[in-house]
């Protein structure tokens, strides 16, 4: 019952080069790289036996051995952090239960998140991976629409149906829905956090598939498992009080110290 972290993370990102190595201070004025705040946000989470970090790229290596983590270097032709995955898992070479995908983007990502997706994966043999998704409030949906409405690739919504079966992402903003919602108001829109628990076979499936036109055009990787027919788990997460935000571009950097500062993260 075994459970693996893999944490992946690139330099060359076509739409904000370096991610990893960007400096996020927190409440204390401690400045630390997305890719450390990432492995601490990793690290506080239970029942888990590894955890590590899949790089191409020399320099997030060094910076990331630098502040203890165990790094696991991958090829450069990995097209996603599920394809780095799926070969930093084989070049571990151990069995794992569950191997868990924490995306180097989301920082912000409570224990919690984590812990509820191994426990709804363990709990539903039909799903061959599961994923989270968070119910936006009136704030949070109002910062999706602004984003699409200036250009910006902000969160991805996901829409599910019967037992909760993942039906469809996407970085608009879904399903359509008229007219504003109050700041604490719950509205039908879930926010998807980009985190993924994979049973080892399918993850290791994955890399050979190709990818087809939905995951193209959208850039969202997690299409590829339902363009393949794979079940997919959305497991409904509680926010507990704490904002969550992903850093997409440099215009997210301020929005997630903001955060960091108000939740009084160090």
């Amino acid at each position: 019952m075994s459970v693996l972290i893999v944490i992946p993370a690139r330099y060359a990102s076509s739409r904000y080069p370096g991610k990893p190595l960007v400096e996020l201070t927190g409440a204390t004025g401690t400045a630390k790289t997305l890719i450390q705040r990432s492995w601490e946000a990793a690290m506080d989470v239970t029942g888990v036996d590894r955890v590590v970090v899949a790089t191409d790229d020399a320099r997030i290596r060094d910076a990331a051995q630098a502040f203890g983590a165990e790094v696991v270097m991958t090829s450069e032709n990995c097209r996603n952090g599920t394809e780095r995955c799926a070969e930093a898992a084989a070049k571990l070479g151990d069995t794992y239960e569950i191997v868990v995908n924490l995306q180097g983007d989301a920082p912000l990502t409570p224990a919690w998140f984590i812990e509820d997706l191994v426990a709804g994966l363990r709990a539903n043999a039909w799903a061959e991976l599961a994923t989270p998704v968070l119910r936006c409030e009136g704030e949070m949906l109002a910062s999706l629409r602004e984003d699409r409405h200036h250009g910006r690739v902000g969160g991805t919504t996901a829409v599910f149906g019967a037992g909760n079966r993942g039906l469809y992402f996407s970085k608009e903003v879904i399903p359509y829905t008229a007219g504003s919602y109050l700041p604490h108001d719950p509205t039908p829109v879930f926010h998807h956090v980009g985190v993924y628990a994979y049973r080892p076979d399918i993850l290791a499936q994955y890399p050979e598939w190709h990818v087809g036109p939905l995951e193209e055009l959208e850039g969202l990787e997690q299409l590829r498992f339902l363009e393949n027919g794979r079940a997919v788990l959305c497991v409904e997460v509680e926010a507990r009080g704490r904002q969550f935000w992903e850093l997409n571009n440099p215009s997210d950097v301020p929005r997630l110290q903001a955060m960091m500062a108000e939740m009084k993260l160090p």
